[in-house]
């Protein structure tokens, strides 16, 4: 009697793993799920998921399922005060800020950056670049499908 597991390939370094995930609050308030669309595929290291989100998955194999606590260290940090700019109304050219509105800005390498409008005060515009997740716990649930080789291309 041959034992299956045996040759069953595990969640490590270059393995392409596909899975459905569902991330949660505290309070138990869905955040992002790939449960309602097509599952997940990525291959461990790719940068992908944080390494907080990679690290506990390691050694699962195709049909687990499990559920982890990610603190804000190792998901999206913790809130940063310095991450929050006080800039003028007249900044905002193409469209009026709003409070809660997210909007890109171009960071100092000219990349996209995303920030939240968090307060409006007459001519000032509070912006918020912290991850909107920053400071948050967060349970990730998953459901392994499948953990294959990574193949490069």
């Amino acid at each position: 009697m041959s034992d299956q597991n045996s040759t069953q390939h595990r969640i490590d370094e270059g393995m392409q793993v596909t899975l459905h995930f569902t991330l949660s609050l505290e309070d138990g308030t869905v955040v992002d799920s790939t449960r309602d669309k097509a599952p997940a595929t990525f291959q461990v290291g790719d940068g992908n998921l944080p390494p907080g989100f990679e690290h506990p998955l390691k050694g699962l194999a195709s049909g687990d399922t499990d559920s982890f606590e990610i603190t804000p260290e190792h998901a999206f940090g913790q809130h940063n005060p310095q991450n929050i700019q006080l800039l003028k109304r007249a900044d905002f050219e193409s469209e009026a800020p709003e409070v809660g509105m997210v909007m890109s800005f171009a960071d100092a390498a000219g990349g996209e950056l995303p920030g939240v409008i968090s307060r409006i005060e007459g001519e000032r515009v509070e912006v918020d670049f912290n991850h909107p997740l920053a400071g948050r716990t967060l349970t990730f649930e998953v459901e392994v499908l499948d953990v294959k080789p990574a193949t490069t291309h």
